[in-house]
C-alpha cells in the first residue's frame, strides 16, 4: 500500500465536497442541493438523531412533521402528546427538552432559532455537537459538527491511535482544522455521510473514499481498526418490585413518574424504588399502591439503561376499589387503552410479562 499523501485541508474540504455533490444522500430532513434548509427541520433531525439511526428516526420524523410542521405548532403541544408521540424512540429526556426548546425559542427569540453556536448551546437539549450541526446545516456558519462517525473518520485520516473518550479533544481539534468557511453545512453533511456509507466501523470501503491517498490509517494499514476504545465497564445491575394491581372493573393501575430524572414524565407501574440490592417482597410491599396479598410472578423483567441494568420483580394483585384518577399520579386504565399512553420501553415489557404470566388479570 502506497504512503499516504499531504493534502492540505483546503483540498480536503474540496475533495470531500466534490464527493458529495455526486453521492450526498436524499433523507426527508435534508434539503435540496442550492435550497437553505429550514433550521427548524434540522433541529428536530439532529434532536431524533442523538442516540437513534437514520432508517428509525425517518418515520418518526415525517410523522412528527405531520402533526407539528412549524415550531408554533410544537410549542402548543401538549407535553403528554409530545412523550406519546416520541414512544419508541427512547432517551426520552430529548422529547421533554424538545417540548422545552420549542417553548423557549418562541417565547424568547420571536419563533427564530439564533444562528450562534453558543447561543444555540443556551436552549434546552442542544450540546456542543447539536448545536455546531444547527450552525452549520441551518445557517451555513464555519462550525466544526463531531459525532461519532466523524470521529471515526477524523481517527482514520490522522492515524490517531488514542483511545476514546481520551481522544475526543484532539479529533475535535484535528476536525476543526479541515472545517471549511465557505458551504460549512454541505460539509457538515458530506463528513456525516463519508462515515455512514463508506467509512463504516467494519470493513470500510476505502476505495471509495476520496480521502483515500490522504488516509494515513490507511497507509498504515490499521484503519479499520481506529478509532481504538477504552474497555468499557461492566454495567452494575440495579433491583426493584413492580406492582401489577387490577381494579373488578379490569383496569389497571400506572402512575406518572416525576418530570425530572430518568424516564421523567412517562407512564409506569407502581415500583419501588431501584437499588442495588434485591427485595424481599414483603419489605417490597410497604411500597405498593394498596396493603393486599400480593403475588410475585415467576421471573423478573430485565432491561438495559445506557449505564446500567435494572431486574423488576412483578407483583400482581387485584382490589375491588381503587384511588381516582389523579389521586398521587393514579392512572386507572384498562389494558385495551395502554396504547393511549406514553408507556416506556421498559413499562411494555413489564405490562407484556403481566399479561402473559398471569392473564386472569388482564380483563379486556
Amino acid at each position: 500500500m502506497s504512503a499516504s499523501q499531504p493534502a492540505s485541508p483546503a483540498s480536503l474540504a474540496q475533495m470531500l465536497l466534490d464527493w458529495y455533490d455526486r453521492h450526498r444522500r436524499r433523507l426527508p430532513w435534508r434539503a435540496a442541493p442550492g435550497v437553505r434548509p429550514a433550521p427548524y427541520r434540522v433541529w428536530l433531525s439532529e434532536i431524533m438523531l442523538q442516540q437513534t439511526t437514520v432508517p428509525v428516526v425517518a418515520g418518526y420524523f415525517r410523522r412528527f412533521l405531520e402533526r407539528w410542521p412549524t415550531l408554533e405548532s410544537l410549542a402548543g403541544a401538549e407535553l403528554d402528546d409530545v412523550l406519546h408521540a416520541w414512544q419508541g424512540l427512547g432517551y426520552y429526556a430529548r422529547a421533554r427538552n424538545l417540548h422545552a426548546c420549542a417553548r423557549l425559542v418562541l417565547a424568547e427569540h420571536g419563533g427564530r432559532f439564533p444562528a450562534e453556536e453558543n447561543a444555540l448551546r443556551d436552549l434546552p437539549g442542544i450540546g456542543r455537537y447539536t448545536a455546531a450541526a444547527i450552525a452549520a446545516i441551518a445557517f451555513d456558519r464555519p462550525a466544526t459538527v463531531v459525532d461519532g462517525n466523524v470521529e471515526r473518520v477524523i481517527a482514520r485520516l490522522r492515524a490517531v491511535d488514542t483511545p476514546l473518550p481520551q481522544a475526543k479533544n484532539a479529533l475535535y481539534a484535528l476536525a476543526a482544522e479541515i472545517t471549511p468557511e465557505a458551504r460549512a453545512g454541505d460539509y457538515a453533511q458530506a463528513l456525516m455521510d463519508l462515515g455512514a456509507s463508506v467509512c463504516t466501523p467494519r470493513n470500510p470501503g476505502c476505495l471509495a473514499c476520496p480521502w483515500q491517498n490522504a488516509c494515513e490509517g490507511r497507509a498504515q494499514g490499521i484503519a479499520e481498526s481506529l478509532p481504538r476504545r477504552a474497555p468499557k465497564r461492566e454495567r452494575p445491575l440495579r433491583h426493584g418490585v413492580s406492582f401489577w394491581l387490577m381494579r373488578s372493573d379490569g383496569a389497571v393501575l400506572l402512575r406518572r413518574r416525576p418530570d425530572e430524572g430518568l424516564l421523567g414524565g412517562m407512564i409506569e407501574l407502581p415500583t419501588t424504588p431501584w437499588r442495588d440490592e434485591p427485595w424481599d417482597l414483603a419489605e417490597a410491599s410497604a411500597h405498593a399502591p394498596q396493603p393486599l396479598p400480593w403475588q410475585a410472578l415467576p421471573e423478573p423483567v430485565r432491561h438495559g439503561f445506557t449505564h446500567f441494568e435494572i431486574e423488576l420483580l412483578v407483583a400482581a394483585a387485584e382490589t375491588e376499589e381503587g384511588a381516582a384518577d389523579g389521586d398521587d399520579g393514579a392512572i386507572w386504565c384498562p389494558p385495551s387503552r395502554f396504547s393511549e399512553h406514553a408507556l416506556p420501553t421498559l413499562t411494555r415489557k413489564l405490562v407484556r410479562y403481566a399479561a402473559r404470566h398471569r392473564p386472569g388479570l388482564v380483563r379486556k
